[in-house]
């Protein structure tokens, strides 16, 4: 193969510095804010009992969620690749099939379904599992697929039991896509809003929202927000080192055996029920909920159905805009750093990159209260713009672009680009009739990934959308917000359907893989 030159092109490289600004404006901006407030008030705010109760109260949930992920989308991996479980690829489906469905659609289901009962730690709590279990799932499930069995044969054949195997031979080697995906369910966590304040559990999201409702003069809202940063590096810090720099890979690259599966023996009646326990919980409640208030005769669901469809059709059509404009907008940035990252090498361009992976770490919330703050005080003609909801939109979900368009860029072979330019191309020559479509399938998979993730988007939306605009996310927002359950119906509907038959269209084109990557492609 050709070797990649060594020194990136002055106006790509120039892109890329632009692109990592901008991408880190926004931390910029809320770092300003908060500095501004001066240390005797960022003191008095942030040194109050209500900052300890959301300190408890988000972490608590944080460690809860992503222990009971690890073991419920680690034993569902494990029954599913390893044993001898009954209709395991059905499983192995339903076992995905939730992360089509966004946090806030569960949260309406099931306080539908009991206020009184569910508005508390434990309706978060069982929401947000049931909602980020797949994220550990789908990384373990692959491992496990990708494991050499010979380590695990040779256990058994010096008379190590199945849970000894799994525990001193197994696991060890599924750290990394462990660790992976429970840094993907604390993140979520961290950053989850629309759950939260639904149900009414007080987190760091919902209390920035509540303090900029309330009157936003900067100091609360940025000082919090601050706090929400730092907890979710501290993750992305924390994840890393305790990976550490081991590798797994076999030494080897000969044909490698197919794992034995495991009979489950007195079990084998248990785990299918445990397993559509899970279903019922994460699909079938909110589901079933949904339809339920679709069919109430004489409610305010059945009125929209017989008489304002238009009004569903019209939020619809704003949410597809507004997400094939987030994909272009995010597309756009993440080509220049994408071929940086893979084109060239150097101490900066790796700077840049990861610049840009550090954007997954700045809740939405943040993003947007930034971009507030900094549109009304020196780029007010931006302020309440669409374009402005895009650029919230492409720093959020850049890294989700950036991981997909980088894999897509390294399917195109560097020799035809170097054929191209000694054939006389220029290098926007080589880019536009070599490089792009060679790169095109796996550029699509990540403009529909983003353009998915969008659609679904809440925080920024609620904050930054121009008067008047109505998406799916934000009308189910503001019905459930008035207990009006029936009237959020048609439109929880056509944005689950919506995002479910996305995410199945993306996964059958791009393989199970492209789903994981669409709840945050930069780990």
């Amino acid at each position: 193969m050709v070797a990649a030159p060594r020194r990136p092109n002055k106006g790509l490289l120039a892109a890329g510095v632009v692109i990592a600004t901008l991408v880190l404006l926004p931390i910029g901006v809320t770092a300003v804010n908060a500095a501004a407030s001066g240390w005797d008030l960022a003191v008095a705010l942030l040194w109050r009992p209500l900052t300890g109760e959301l300190l408890e109260n988000t972490l608590l949930l944080i460690g809860c969620v992503t222990v009971a992920c690890a073991v419920i989308g680690t034993g569902t991996a494990w029954l599913v690749e390893r044993t001898d479980l009954p209709g395991r690829k059905l499983w192995g489906v339903l076992a995905v099939v939730p992360l089509a469905i966004p946090a806030f659609i569960s949260s309406y289901a099931w306080l539908s379904l009991d206020s009184s009962l569910f508005a508390n730690f434990w309706g978060a709590f069982l929401v947000v599992t049931m909602s980020y279990y797949p994220l550990v799932y789908l990384p373990v499930a692959a491992a496990l697929r990708e494991m050499d069995p010979a380590l695990e044969e040779t256990a058994r054949a010096l008379g190590n039991g199945t849970r000894s195997v799994f525990l001193r031979v197994v696991l060890p080697q599924l750290r990394p896509a462990l660790l992976g995906g429970m840094l993907l369910v604390a993140l979520n966590s961290l950053v989850e809003f629309g759950a939260f304040a639904l149900l009414r559990f007080r987190t760091f999201t919902t209390a920035i929202y509540a303090a900029y409702r309330a009157g936003f003069s900067g100091a609360e809202p940025a000082l919090l927000a601050m706090v929400l940063i730092v907890l979710c590096i501290a993750c992305l810090v924390a994840e890393q080192l305790v990976r550490g720099s081991a590798r797994y890979g076999r030494l080897a690259r000969g044909t490698r055996g197919k794992a034995a599966r495991y009979a489950l023996g007195k079990w084998a009646l248990v785990a299918p029920v445990v397993l559509a326990g899970l279903g019922v919980a994460a699909l079938v409640v909110p589901l079933g909920m949904i339809g339920y208030w679709l069919t109430q005769s004489g409610s305010a669901a059945t009125t929209v159905a017989a008489s304002d469809w238009a009004a569903v059709l019209r939020a619809s059509w704003s949410s597809v805009q507004l997400g094939a404009g987030g994909a272009a907008l995010t597309m756009l940035l993440a080509l220049p750093l994408g071929l940086l990252a893979t084109r060239y090498d150097g101490w900066l361009v790796a700077v840049l990159e990861r610049a840009a992976y550090l954007a997954q770490g700045v809740p939405g919330i943040a993003v947007a209260l930034a971009l507030i703050s900094l549109t009304v005080h020196d780029l007010h003609p931006l302020y309440q713009s669409h374009f402005l909801l895009l650029f919230a939109y492409a720093v959020l979900f850049l890294p989700l672009a950036l991981v997909s368009v980088r894999s897509a860029l390294l399917q195109a072979q560097l020799r035809l680009e170097e054929a191209g330019r000694s054939l006389g191309l220029h290098s926007l020559a080589v880019l536009l009739r070599i490089t792009l479509p060679l790169a095109a399938p796996g550029l699509g998979a990540a403009a529909a990934m983003v353009f998915i993730s969008v659609t679904t988007e809440l925080t920024a939306t609620l904050l930054l959308a121009p008067i008047g605009t109505q998406t799916l996310a934000t009308q189910i927002w503001a019905d459930t917000s008035t207990v009006a359950f029936a009237a959020a119906a048609p439109f929880a509907a056509a944005l689950a359907a919506m995002s479910m038959f996305a995410s199945w269209l993306l996964a059958r084109r791009f393989g199970a893989g492209s789903v994981l990557s669409l709840s945050h492609g930069a780990v």
